[in-house]
């Protein structure tokens, strides 16, 4: 009897150990599956964070950031040479993605002005800028750039923007800049400048065409910039935040119409195309391939350092901690999954993430909300730009060139040491005279 007692005891006992040590085994791999669940969708951190206030907070963030957005996306667009409705779809698709897989909480991803230029410097030096080529090389270009970004995350290379310095960032912003506000002079001026041709060569036509400037084009574009700097300077006495931009964009286009600017050949923009982003596969021929590898190296790694800084810069002021790797990874699949719904290539940008942030977006949901909006946009409100200036755009996009030139920080580096000084002149010479990838590399 007591034998068996003893063994019937002990067997108990070794079942209960045996179920401890079961489930004290079964508790590691549930937190390690979490943990590699998070690494793989970093989403899932954030979402215990969503409640009713964060989400009406994220939702008026959302509606500033389509505001802000929307005359943005279409500018930028114009200056990657792209229908206006492709930085639309670039500024609803990439962000999505990019809030969803990257580390920051308030992040902006979408089309940026740098990035748009080397767009069109890269893709205009392989196919003729304007035609359907011209398209399908830009989505060939950016599911590349996508590629690479995504390989270099995966390998765990974040840490190499730590080794790019600030001033080959400010010079090259900087050469950005100019070649971006000479891009629309022509539109300024209402004259014709040939597409694909050098700097030089495009001041050069500007200066033999001056006597045919069209006076109505370059009333409409000063008007449109006096706007948008009035507006800034009530935001700035007032603490307000009137979209500065969209108010320029009204403004000018109200002048055109009391001018009758249509009837004196100024150009418009158009409507929108009315509808959403579709499926489409990218070239992927070996001759498009080779033809735009060492151009979309360039705009992957212009991408990440305006992505990752952006991210840190804001983090900074919200005490998050940004993950470079998992930044990569975000803005790679933002590119990847962009390529293949009409979009071109995107990285962070600094105005829409600072009035993310500023906007007191508490989650990425921010992101998706404005793309939402953007979307209702789109499908029912195409007529927007139906009537809209180019001369207005190029106001705005004018100052957006003026925006990009850090005159504080040019400053700081042309009164420090030789060696910085001349890394800024190299850099942003060669921005102006060298095609943009390879100055880039330089």
């Amino acid at each position: 009897m007591t034998s068996q007692h003893s063994k019937s005891t002990n067997s108990s006992l070794s079942a209960q150990s045996d179920s401890t040590s079961a489930s004290g085994l079964n508790a590691v791999p549930d937190s390690t599956k979490q943990q590699a669940l998070q690494k793989w969708l970093p989403f899932l951190r954030w979402q215990a964070r969503v409640n009713r206030q964060t989400l009406f907070t994220d939702l008026m963030a959302g509606l500033t950031g389509a505001i802000v957005v929307l005359p943005q996306g279409v500018a930028y667009a114009l200056i990657a040479g792209l229908p206006p409705e492709y930085g639309l779809y670039t500024a609803i698709i990439t962000p999505i993605i990019a809030g969803l897989f990257g580390s920051s909480l308030h992040l902006i991803s979408g089309p940026t002005a740098a990035i748009s230029i080397v767009v069109f410097s890269v893709v205009s030096n392989v196919v003729e800028a304007g035609g359907s080529d011209f398209i399908a090389a830009v989505l060939t270009l950016t599911l590349l750039t996508g590629l690479i970004q995504l390989g270099l995350g995966f390998a765990r290379l974040g840490v190499l923007v730590n080794f790019i310095s600030h001033t080959v960032v400010i010079g090259f912003t900087t050469g950005a800049a100019i070649l971006i506000a000479t891009s629309q002079l022509k539109y300024t001026l209402g004259i014709t400048v040939p597409s694909g041709g050098s700097f030089f060569a495009a001041w050069s036509a500007i200066f033999q065409q001056l006597e045919s400037t069209n006076f109505y084009a370059l009333v409409i574009t000063l008007t449109t910039m006096a706007a948008v700097i009035a507006v800034k300077q009530i935001n700035s006495k007032l603490s307000a935040k009137l979209p500065a931009m969209l108010i320029g964009m009204v403004v000018g286009s109200v002048i055109c119409w009391l001018t009758e600017g249509a009837d004196h050949n100024v150009a418009l923009v158009g409507a929108l195309s009315g509808q959403l982003p579709e499926f489409m596969l990218p070239d992927i021929s070996a001759n498009t391939i080779s033809d735009l590898l060492p151009g979309a190296v360039a705009v992957a790694i212009l991408g990440l350092v305006e992505a990752v800084s952006i991210a840190r810069a804001i983090a900074l002021r919200s005490g998050q901690r940004i993950e470079g790797n998992q930044e990569f990874i975000g803005q790679g699949l933002s590119n990847l999954v962009g390529s293949l719904f009409s979009c071109y290539a995107g990285s962070g940008s600094f105005t829409r993430s600072g009035v993310n942030y500023e906007s007191g977006a508490q989650t990425p949901l921010a992101a998706i909300f404005a793309a939402a909006i953007l979307v209702f946009i789109l499908l029912y409100l195409p007529e927007v730009t139906a009537f809209l200036p180019l001369p207005v755009m190029a106001g705005a996009i004018l100052l957006i060139a003026w925006g990009l030139i850090d005159q504080h920080h040019i400053k700081k580096i042309l009164h420090s040491n030789k060696q910085e000084i001349a890394i800024f002149l190299v850099t942003f010479t060669a921005t102006l005279v060298v095609e943009l990838e390879y100055s880039i590399y330089l």
